[in-house]
């Protein structure tokens, strides 16, 4: 069902964007249809994406059944979240109006880490009877805890789709490890979301949300400025391939790519088709890493 890329949506919200209004939204989407990438990523949780990208899917000249919407709903606020079953209709009623569609291709249970699993799973009754009533063609989980996320699919057992961010890229690959695992529960589809996680994987400094520790920040810059100073390698390009080669071909399975621009796309795209061999640097980075590898941090009640 899915391309090897899918527009994340994530980058259209105020977090990562002082005025995402200002943002080249139709023009990313309409690039990245023609590139074949015909599939986005949102939640209502980033800001005013859903709008947005509903706003620019009317001026583009493509049919509802050519492309991929996947949505989000349970989170509202940074520290508020309503599971509750009467919140998820309205939610997924609310996006389906944003999106101007009269359905949804995924809807995750956005973040599950941040509540108790008797919630998730009744939140999820209700997203089984959105399928049966064919709002929503598949449903799934997101999430950052990924032994979180195996264990729900695990007691579930009917889940189409799984979305992990920061875990399958090259500062940490715990995502690959859990791959069959989840194939195993009957997961259709597993994504890799924030392959640059969350802004860390990067030459320049990340944004100042971002959760990891100062020392995990401290060394992934420090050998990002040596990369670019005597390799000429940016480290968000390198990460890229990566994610690319050991998740996308690899599993054949989409990367959620976050752009807010189309010079970042085509960075991608080039990434998709590039043949040399990275591997040496690859093995620098991780290795450069220490005990920094595969660390990770809290989020929610994990």
């Amino acid at each position: 069902m899915f391309p090897k890329f899918v527009i994340g949506g994530a980058v259209f919200n105020h977090q990562y964007c002082e005025n995402p209004e200002t943002l080249p939204v139709k023009d990313i989407i309409n690039e990245a249809f023609k590139q074949g990438f015909k599939a986005i990523d949102t939640s209502p949780y980033y800001g005013p994406s859903e709008e947005l990208i509903g706003n620019a899917l009317l001026q583009l000249p493509y049919n509802r059944e050519e492309y991929i919407i996947c949505t989000k709903a349970g989170r509202i606020k940074l520290n508020e979240f309503d599971y509750s079953r009467k919140n998820i209709r309205y939610s997924v009623e609310r996006s389906l109006k944003r999106l101007n569609t009269s359905y949804l291709d995924v809807v995750y249970l956005h973040d599950v880490e941040f509540v108790g699993k008797n919630e998730i799973l009744e939140a999820l009754k209700e997203l089984e009877l959105l399928k049966q009533e064919g709002i929503a063609k598949n449903i799934g989980i997101s999430g950052y805890p990924i032994e979180f996320l195996y264990e729900i699919a695990s007691e579930y057992g009917k889940l189409d789709c799984i979305l992990s961010y920061c875990n399958g890229c090259l500062q940490n690959t715990k995502l690959f490890q859990y791959y069959d695992k989840f194939k195993d529960c009957g997961v259709k589809y597993i994504l890799n979301g924030s392959i640059l996680s969350m802004s860390l994987i990067r030459s320049s400094r990340p944004h100042a949300f971002h959760p990891g520790s100062q020392e995990l920040k401290d060394k992934v810059y420090e050998i990002a400025q040596d990369l670019l100073k005597n390799d000429s390698i940016e480290l968000a390009s390198l990460s890229t391939k990566y994610a690319i080669e050991n998740w996308s071909i690899k599993y054949n399975s989409p990367i959620v790519l976050g752009v807010s621009n189309l010079k970042e796309l085509q960075t991608a795209v080039d990434a998709l088709n590039d043949t040399k061999d990275y591997s040496e640097y690859y093995d620098r980075f991780q290795s450069l890493l220490g005990s920094h590898f595969n660390e990770t941090w809290s989020s929610g009640n994990h």
